[in-house]
């Protein structure tokens, strides 16, 4: 059995084989495998975090950005973060319960910084429709104190 969401009504359903093809609530075909859907998100983010550092992805776009309590650690320690977080690998599934690699923690000069990765679309304004539409979506990664959060 897989299971399928709806991202236009949000209904889950399973089907014993193949893939669905439509909502069988609303009948739009804008249906996804949600397992699928993160493991596909976990790579572009991974992608993402890993060319952050050297100017960013040339097909995952978007920003970074460093929260005032990290600003005020010193360039040092931001561009240390910014290295460990492209770097990090140590998920699990106490830390990455949805398995698109989107959070995460690591230690700096002995201070712990989160990170955080949020998809919106190509304007920033609003949320991704579509996470895997690498033209239209564009990932913000952040870089925060756990104090900040």
């Amino acid at each position: 059995m897989a299971q399928y969401q709806c991202n236009t009504c949000g209904t889950e359903a399973e089907q014993e084989q193949g893939a669905a093809e439509c909502c069988p609530h609303c009948a739009a075909g804008n249906v996804v495998n949600p397992k699928l859907q993160a493991a596909e998100t976990a790579k572009a983010n991974d992608a993402f975090r890993a060319q952050a550092p050297l100017g960013g992805h040339p097909v995952y776009q978007g920003r970074v950005v460093a929260t005032r309590g990290v600003s005020a650690e010193g360039p040092e320690f931001v561009t240390r973060a910014l290295l460990e977080t492209a770097a990090f690998d140590n998920f699990t599934e106490d830390n990455d319960p949805y398995g698109d690699h989107s959070m995460g923690a690591v230690q700096v000069f002995g201070k712990i910084v989160w990170w955080k990765l949020d998809l919106y679309d190509a304007d920033y304004r609003y949320g991704a429709d579509e996470p895997l539409d690498h033209k239209n979506t564009r990932r913000v990664l952040t870089l925060l104190l756990p104090s900040e959060y």
